[in-house]
Protein backbone atom coordinates (compact mmCIF):
# COMPACT_ATOMS: atom_id res chain seq x y z
CA UNK A 1 0.00 0.00 0.00
CA UNK A 2 2.84 2.39 0.92
CA UNK A 3 4.51 1.61 -2.41
CA UNK A 4 1.29 2.37 -4.31
CA UNK A 5 0.93 5.73 -2.51
CA UNK A 6 4.53 6.58 -3.37
CA UNK A 7 3.89 5.77 -7.02
CA UNK A 8 0.79 7.99 -7.09
CA UNK A 9 2.72 10.82 -5.42
CA UNK A 10 5.55 10.52 -7.95
CA UNK A 11 3.09 10.58 -10.83
CA UNK A 12 1.28 13.60 -9.36
CA UNK A 13 4.55 15.53 -8.91
CA UNK A 14 5.65 14.63 -12.43
CA UNK A 15 2.31 15.80 -13.79
CA UNK A 16 2.55 19.08 -11.88
CA UNK A 17 6.07 19.62 -13.17
CA UNK A 18 4.90 18.94 -16.74
CA UNK A 19 2.06 21.46 -16.34
CA UNK A 20 4.48 24.06 -14.94
CA UNK A 21 6.84 23.56 -17.86
CA UNK A 22 3.86 23.85 -20.24
CA UNK A 23 2.70 27.12 -18.68
CA UNK A 24 6.22 28.55 -18.81
CA UNK A 25 6.69 27.49 -22.40
CA UNK A 26 3.34 29.00 -23.34
CA UNK A 27 4.27 32.33 -21.77
CA UNK A 28 7.66 32.30 -23.47
CA UNK A 29 6.12 31.44 -26.84
CA UNK A 30 3.88 34.50 -26.77
CA UNK A 31 5.22 36.86 -29.45
CA UNK A 32 6.82 40.15 -28.49
CA UNK A 33 6.10 43.25 -30.57
CA UNK A 34 8.70 46.02 -30.47
CA UNK A 35 7.19 49.52 -30.61
CA UNK A 36 9.60 52.37 -31.44
CA UNK A 37 8.12 55.84 -30.95
CA UNK A 38 9.97 59.08 -31.73
CA UNK A 39 9.44 61.27 -28.65
CA UNK A 40 7.41 61.99 -25.54
CA UNK A 41 7.57 65.73 -26.21
CA UNK A 42 4.31 65.47 -28.17
CA UNK A 43 1.21 64.23 -26.36
CA UNK A 44 0.04 62.40 -29.47
CA UNK A 45 3.06 60.05 -29.48
CA UNK A 46 2.44 59.22 -25.83
CA UNK A 47 -1.16 58.37 -26.76
CA UNK A 48 0.03 56.32 -29.74
CA UNK A 49 2.39 54.27 -27.59
CA UNK A 50 -0.17 53.69 -24.85
CA UNK A 51 -2.87 52.71 -27.34
CA UNK A 52 -0.57 50.29 -29.14
CA UNK A 53 0.42 48.59 -25.89
CA UNK A 54 -3.21 48.37 -24.72
CA UNK A 55 -4.53 46.81 -27.94
CA UNK A 56 -1.63 44.39 -28.41
CA UNK A 57 -1.71 43.20 -24.78
CA UNK A 58 -5.46 42.62 -25.07
CA UNK A 59 -4.64 40.32 -27.99
CA UNK A 60 -2.08 38.36 -25.99
CA UNK A 61 1.19 39.90 -27.15
CA UNK A 62 4.11 41.05 -25.07
CA UNK A 63 5.24 44.57 -25.93
CA UNK A 64 8.51 46.47 -25.79
CA UNK A 65 7.70 50.20 -26.02
CA UNK A 66 10.61 52.61 -26.43
CA UNK A 67 10.80 56.38 -26.95
CA UNK A 68 13.91 57.87 -28.55
CA UNK A 69 13.34 61.54 -27.65
CA UNK A 70 14.01 62.61 -31.25
CA UNK A 71 17.56 61.22 -31.09
CA UNK A 72 18.25 59.23 -34.27
CA UNK A 73 21.15 57.09 -32.90
CA UNK A 74 19.04 56.35 -29.82
CA UNK A 75 16.14 55.06 -31.92
CA UNK A 76 18.51 53.00 -34.05
CA UNK A 77 19.95 51.42 -30.92
CA UNK A 78 16.48 50.72 -29.55
CA UNK A 79 15.38 48.96 -32.74
CA UNK A 80 18.64 46.95 -32.85
CA UNK A 81 17.96 45.78 -29.28
CA UNK A 82 14.43 44.75 -30.21
CA UNK A 83 15.79 42.66 -33.07
CA UNK A 84 18.45 41.11 -30.86
CA UNK A 85 15.94 40.27 -28.11
CA UNK A 86 13.76 38.34 -30.55
CA UNK A 87 10.80 40.56 -31.36
CA UNK A 88 8.54 38.91 -33.93
CA UNK A 89 7.22 42.22 -35.24
CA UNK A 90 8.42 45.83 -35.19
CA UNK A 91 6.11 48.84 -35.22
CA UNK A 92 8.23 51.91 -35.95
CA UNK A 93 7.34 55.60 -36.02
CA UNK A 94 10.69 56.74 -37.38
CA UNK A 95 12.42 59.98 -36.43
CA UNK A 96 14.27 59.93 -39.74
CA UNK A 97 12.78 57.42 -42.12
CA UNK A 98 16.02 57.02 -44.07
CA UNK A 99 18.35 55.83 -41.30
CA UNK A 100 17.06 52.34 -40.49
CA UNK A 101 18.10 50.42 -43.61
CA UNK A 102 20.84 48.29 -42.02
CA UNK A 103 18.88 47.23 -38.94
CA UNK A 104 15.80 46.44 -41.02
CA UNK A 105 17.95 44.25 -43.24
CA UNK A 106 18.88 42.31 -40.09
CA UNK A 107 15.19 42.15 -39.13
CA UNK A 108 14.26 40.78 -42.55
CA UNK A 109 16.94 38.08 -42.25
CA UNK A 110 15.28 36.96 -39.02
CA UNK A 111 11.80 36.93 -40.53
CA UNK A 112 10.58 39.88 -38.44
CA UNK A 113 7.52 41.74 -39.74
CA UNK A 114 8.16 45.49 -40.03
CA UNK A 115 5.29 47.98 -39.95
CA UNK A 116 5.92 51.69 -40.49
CA UNK A 117 3.62 53.54 -38.11
CA UNK A 118 2.27 56.91 -39.30
CA UNK A 119 5.69 57.88 -40.73
CA UNK A 120 6.94 56.14 -43.85
CA UNK A 121 10.32 54.40 -43.53
CA UNK A 122 12.26 55.33 -46.63
CA UNK A 123 15.08 53.86 -48.70
CA UNK A 124 14.64 50.18 -47.81
CA UNK A 125 12.70 47.25 -49.27
CA UNK A 126 12.52 45.71 -45.79
CA UNK A 127 9.38 47.45 -44.60
CA UNK A 128 6.33 45.26 -45.03
CA UNK A 129 3.36 47.52 -44.34
CA UNK A 130 2.46 51.11 -43.53
CA UNK A 131 -0.37 52.15 -41.18
CA UNK A 132 -1.24 55.83 -41.30
CA UNK A 133 -3.85 58.47 -42.03
CA UNK A 134 -4.55 59.98 -45.44
CA UNK A 135 -1.79 62.55 -45.12
CA UNK A 136 -2.53 64.40 -48.36
CA UNK A 137 -6.10 64.82 -47.11
CA UNK A 138 -4.77 66.22 -43.82
CA UNK A 139 -3.18 69.06 -45.79
CA UNK A 140 -6.34 69.55 -47.85
CA UNK A 141 -8.43 69.88 -44.67
CA UNK A 142 -5.96 72.34 -43.13
CA UNK A 143 -6.08 74.54 -46.22
CA UNK A 144 -9.85 74.28 -46.50
CA UNK A 145 -10.14 75.53 -42.93
CA UNK A 146 -8.10 78.60 -43.95
CA UNK A 147 -10.27 78.97 -47.06
CA UNK A 148 -13.35 78.90 -44.83
CA UNK A 149 -11.96 81.19 -42.13
CA UNK A 150 -11.01 83.89 -44.65
CA UNK A 151 -14.13 83.55 -46.80
CA UNK A 152 -12.10 82.89 -49.95
CA UNK A 153 -14.88 80.91 -51.62
CA UNK A 154 -17.12 83.95 -51.24
CA UNK A 155 -14.58 86.03 -53.15
CA UNK A 156 -13.09 87.88 -50.20
CA UNK A 157 -9.48 89.01 -50.28
CA UNK A 158 -6.69 89.64 -50.94
CA UNK A 159 -5.20 88.32 -47.70
CA UNK A 160 -1.62 87.90 -46.49
CA UNK A 161 -0.55 84.37 -45.59
CA UNK A 162 2.65 82.66 -44.42
CA UNK A 163 3.36 78.98 -44.89
CA UNK A 164 4.97 76.55 -42.47
CA UNK A 165 5.96 72.96 -43.25
CA UNK A 166 6.86 70.00 -41.08
CA UNK A 167 10.20 68.31 -40.59
CA UNK A 168 12.08 67.67 -43.86
CA UNK A 169 13.14 64.19 -42.68
CA UNK A 170 9.49 63.14 -42.19
CA UNK A 171 7.86 61.91 -45.38
CA UNK A 172 4.44 62.96 -44.06
CA UNK A 173 5.47 66.62 -44.06
CA UNK A 174 5.55 66.65 -47.86
CA UNK A 175 2.10 65.10 -48.13
CA UNK A 176 0.69 67.66 -45.67
CA UNK A 177 2.27 70.54 -47.59
CA UNK A 178 1.29 69.27 -51.04
CA UNK A 179 -2.27 68.61 -49.92
CA UNK A 180 -2.55 72.12 -48.52
CA UNK A 181 -1.06 73.71 -51.62
CA UNK A 182 -3.53 71.88 -53.86
CA UNK A 183 -6.15 74.14 -52.24
CA UNK A 184 -4.12 77.32 -51.59
CA UNK A 185 -2.03 77.70 -54.73
CA UNK A 186 -4.93 78.68 -57.02
CA UNK A 187 -5.70 81.54 -54.61
CA UNK A 188 -2.01 82.50 -54.55
CA UNK A 189 -1.86 82.43 -58.33
CA UNK A 190 -4.96 84.64 -58.60
CA UNK A 191 -3.69 87.13 -56.02
CA UNK A 192 -6.40 86.42 -53.45
CA UNK A 193 -3.65 85.09 -51.16
CA UNK A 194 -0.30 86.83 -50.95
CA UNK A 195 2.76 85.18 -49.41
CA UNK A 196 4.41 88.45 -48.39
CA UNK A 197 7.76 86.84 -47.57
CA UNK A 198 7.77 84.97 -50.87
CA UNK A 199 8.81 81.83 -48.95
CA UNK A 200 7.17 78.82 -50.57
CA UNK A 201 8.20 75.19 -51.04
CA UNK A 202 9.37 72.71 -48.41
CA UNK A 203 12.99 73.71 -48.98
CA UNK A 204 12.11 77.15 -47.53
CA UNK A 205 9.29 76.52 -45.06
CA UNK A 206 10.22 73.19 -43.37
CA UNK A 207 10.58 73.06 -39.59
CA UNK A 208 13.21 70.56 -38.43
CA UNK A 209 11.96 67.99 -35.89
CA UNK A 210 8.57 69.69 -35.79
CA UNK A 211 10.03 72.02 -33.18
CA UNK A 212 7.70 74.73 -31.85
CA UNK A 213 10.56 76.99 -30.75
CA UNK A 214 11.99 76.86 -34.27
CA UNK A 215 8.60 77.83 -35.70
CA UNK A 216 8.30 80.68 -33.20
CA UNK A 217 11.75 82.01 -34.13
CA UNK A 218 10.92 81.86 -37.85
CA UNK A 219 7.61 83.67 -37.28
CA UNK A 220 9.49 86.33 -35.31
CA UNK A 221 11.82 86.82 -38.27
CA UNK A 222 8.96 86.96 -40.79
CA UNK A 223 7.11 89.59 -38.76
CA UNK A 224 10.24 91.69 -38.32
CA UNK A 225 11.39 91.48 -41.93
CA UNK A 226 8.11 91.68 -43.89
CA UNK A 227 5.25 92.94 -41.74
CA UNK A 228 6.29 96.37 -40.45
CA UNK A 229 3.15 98.02 -41.84
CA UNK A 230 1.25 94.93 -42.97
CA UNK A 231 -0.96 92.41 -41.23
CA UNK A 232 -0.79 88.61 -41.30
CA UNK A 233 -4.26 87.25 -42.07
CA UNK A 234 -3.51 83.52 -42.10
CA UNK A 235 -0.79 81.01 -41.25
CA UNK A 236 -0.66 77.48 -42.62
CA UNK A 237 0.66 75.40 -39.73
CA UNK A 238 0.84 71.62 -40.18
CA UNK A 239 1.04 70.70 -36.48
CA UNK A 240 -0.35 72.00 -33.18
CA UNK A 241 3.09 72.24 -31.56
CA UNK A 242 4.16 74.66 -34.31
CA UNK A 243 0.87 76.54 -34.03
CA UNK A 244 1.49 77.26 -30.34
CA UNK A 245 4.93 78.68 -31.16
CA UNK A 246 3.49 80.77 -34.02
CA UNK A 247 0.74 82.10 -31.72
CA UNK A 248 3.34 83.11 -29.11
CA UNK A 249 5.25 85.05 -31.75
CA UNK A 250 2.14 86.84 -32.99
CA UNK A 251 1.00 87.74 -29.48
CA UNK A 252 4.46 89.17 -28.84
CA UNK A 253 3.78 91.92 -31.38
CA UNK A 254 0.20 92.64 -30.39
CA UNK A 255 -1.98 90.15 -32.25
CA UNK A 256 -4.96 88.83 -30.35
CA UNK A 257 -6.40 92.22 -29.44
CA UNK A 258 -9.60 93.91 -30.65
CA UNK A 259 -7.58 96.15 -32.96
CA UNK A 260 -5.36 93.34 -34.24
CA UNK A 261 -7.21 90.00 -34.31
CA UNK A 262 -5.37 86.71 -34.58
CA UNK A 263 -4.82 85.34 -38.08
CA UNK A 264 -6.57 82.16 -39.20
CA UNK A 265 -4.15 79.46 -37.98
CA UNK A 266 -4.41 75.75 -38.76
CA UNK A 267 -2.95 72.80 -36.85
CA UNK A 268 -2.91 69.03 -36.44
CA UNK A 269 -3.23 66.36 -33.75
CA UNK A 270 -5.94 68.00 -31.61
CA UNK A 271 -3.58 68.41 -28.66
CA UNK A 272 -5.04 69.84 -25.46
CA UNK A 273 -3.11 73.18 -25.55
CA UNK A 274 -4.33 73.81 -29.08
CA UNK A 275 -7.94 72.99 -28.25
CA UNK A 276 -7.66 75.51 -25.42
CA UNK A 277 -6.13 77.98 -27.89
CA UNK A 278 -9.12 77.42 -30.19
CA UNK A 279 -11.52 78.08 -27.32
CA UNK A 280 -9.66 81.36 -26.63
CA UNK A 281 -9.88 82.31 -30.30
CA UNK A 282 -6.12 82.07 -30.88
CA UNK A 283 -6.11 79.03 -33.19
CA UNK A 284 -8.79 78.44 -35.81
CA UNK A 285 -8.66 74.71 -36.51
CA UNK A 286 -6.83 71.45 -35.95
CA UNK A 287 -6.92 67.97 -37.46
CA UNK A 288 -7.93 65.00 -35.31
CA UNK A 289 -6.36 61.64 -36.05
CA UNK A 290 -7.80 59.02 -33.72
CA UNK A 291 -4.79 57.03 -32.54
CA UNK A 292 -7.12 54.41 -31.04
CA UNK A 293 -8.18 53.48 -34.56
CA UNK A 294 -4.60 53.54 -35.82
CA UNK A 295 -3.51 51.22 -33.00
CA UNK A 296 -6.31 48.78 -33.89
CA UNK A 297 -5.41 48.75 -37.59
CA UNK A 298 -1.75 48.19 -36.74
CA UNK A 299 -2.61 45.36 -34.34
CA UNK A 300 -4.73 43.80 -37.10
CA UNK A 301 -1.67 43.92 -39.37
CA UNK A 302 0.49 42.27 -36.70
CA UNK A 303 -2.14 39.56 -36.08
CA UNK A 304 -2.55 38.69 -39.75
CA UNK A 305 1.16 38.80 -40.60
CA UNK A 306 2.25 36.60 -37.69
CA UNK A 307 -0.55 34.13 -38.43
CA UNK A 308 0.50 33.91 -42.07
CA UNK A 309 -2.80 35.42 -43.22
CA UNK A 310 -3.44 38.16 -45.76
CA UNK A 311 -2.92 41.61 -44.28
CA UNK A 312 -5.72 44.08 -45.00
CA UNK A 313 -4.61 47.24 -46.83
CA UNK A 314 -6.53 49.87 -48.80
CA UNK A 315 -3.73 51.59 -50.73
CA UNK A 316 -1.06 49.91 -52.86
CA UNK A 317 -0.01 52.84 -55.06
CA UNK A 318 0.65 56.00 -53.06
CA UNK A 319 3.54 55.35 -50.68
CA UNK A 320 6.70 54.75 -52.71
CA UNK A 321 9.66 54.83 -50.33
CA UNK A 322 12.52 54.88 -52.82
CA UNK A 323 12.94 51.11 -52.79
CA UNK A 324 9.37 49.81 -53.06
CA UNK A 325 5.74 50.86 -52.93
CA UNK A 326 4.67 49.96 -49.40
CA UNK A 327 1.20 48.40 -48.98
CA UNK A 328 -0.69 50.77 -46.73
CA UNK A 329 -3.84 51.23 -44.71
CA UNK A 330 -5.07 54.84 -44.66
CA UNK A 331 -7.50 56.16 -42.06
CA UNK A 332 -9.58 59.31 -42.49
CA UNK A 333 -8.59 62.51 -40.64
CA UNK A 334 -11.26 64.86 -39.24
CA UNK A 335 -11.12 68.66 -39.08
CA UNK A 336 -11.94 70.18 -35.68
CA UNK A 337 -13.26 73.69 -35.04
CA UNK A 338 -14.44 75.62 -32.01
CA UNK A 339 -18.03 74.59 -32.74
CA UNK A 340 -17.52 70.81 -33.10
CA UNK A 341 -14.56 69.94 -30.85
CA UNK A 342 -16.70 68.73 -27.95
CA UNK A 343 -18.81 66.42 -30.08
CA UNK A 344 -15.77 64.87 -31.78
CA UNK A 345 -13.25 64.73 -28.92
CA UNK A 346 -15.30 64.53 -25.71
CA UNK A 347 -18.46 62.72 -26.84
CA UNK A 348 -16.20 60.37 -28.79
CA UNK A 349 -14.36 59.47 -25.57
CA UNK A 350 -10.92 60.67 -26.64
CA UNK A 351 -10.73 63.38 -23.97
CA UNK A 352 -12.64 64.26 -20.80
CA UNK A 353 -14.27 67.68 -20.68
CA UNK A 354 -12.55 68.36 -17.34
CA UNK A 355 -9.24 68.56 -19.25
CA UNK A 356 -10.42 71.83 -20.76
CA UNK A 357 -11.90 73.49 -17.67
Amino acid sequence: MRKLKTTFLALALAGAATMAVGVTASAQDKATVGIAMPTKSSARWIDDGNNMVKVLKERGYNTDLQYAEDDIPNQLSQVENMVTKGAKALVIAAIDGTTLSDVLKQAKAKGITVIAYDRLIRGTPNVDYYATFDNFQVGVLQAQSIEQGLGLKEGKGPFNIELFGGSPDDNNAYFFYNGAMSVLKPYIDSGKLVVVSGQMGMDKVATLRWDGATAQARMDNLLSAYYGNKKVNAVLSPYDGLSIGIISSLKGVGYGSANQPMPIISGQDAEVPSIKAMLRGDQYSTIFKDTRDLAKVTADMVDAALAGKQVTVNDTKTYENGAKTVPSYLLKPVVVYKDNWEKILVDGGYYKKAQFQ
